[in-house]
């Protein structure tokens, strides 16, 4: 007869998981408001900037310059919400510094761009001038 060794038990493992079974949510990305209310209220940031967006481009078949100016700060008001709500649902993408740069950078860009568009811009900034100069011309 075969006696039975004690095994130990053993030591949980600081080492990552070979088989990742779930994602961690970006930090900011629970529901906006509680989960008693119907989706499109606990994604409301989300939907903010989208119906901003839409609007814009909606817009831009019209008037080139204003629709652009509307996506622009559509997107800047996507960085400020990140930036000033603590819980922002879907719009947290990833975490919250790399969300507000990504959103803050590409509306400065859009607004600038649109500021500068043809005929008769409304700002003149050389050294985009001639960056664009060299690249599209």
């Amino acid at each position: 007869m075969a006696t039975q060794e004690a095994v130990p038990p053993r030591k949980a493992s600081r080492r990552f998981p070979v088989l990742t079974r779930d994602t961690a949510r970006p930090e900011g990305g629970g529901r906006a408001i509680g989960g008693d209310r119907p989706a499109p209220y606990r994604q409301w940031p989300l939907l903010v900037v989208s119906a901003g967006v839409l609007a814009g481009l909606l817009v831009t078949v019209a008037q080139f310059r204003a629709g652009t100016l509307i996506v622009g700060l559509s997107l800047l008001s996507g960085a400020v919400l990140r930036w000033g709500k603590p819980s922002v649902g879907m719009l947290a993408v990833r975490s919250r510094f790399t969300d507000m740069i990504t959103y803050g950078v590409l509306g400065l860009a859009i607004v600038l761009l649109a500021m500068m568009a043809q005929p008769s811009p409304w700002l003149t900034i050389p050294f985009l001038d001639t960056v664009v100069h060299f690249t599209v011309r």
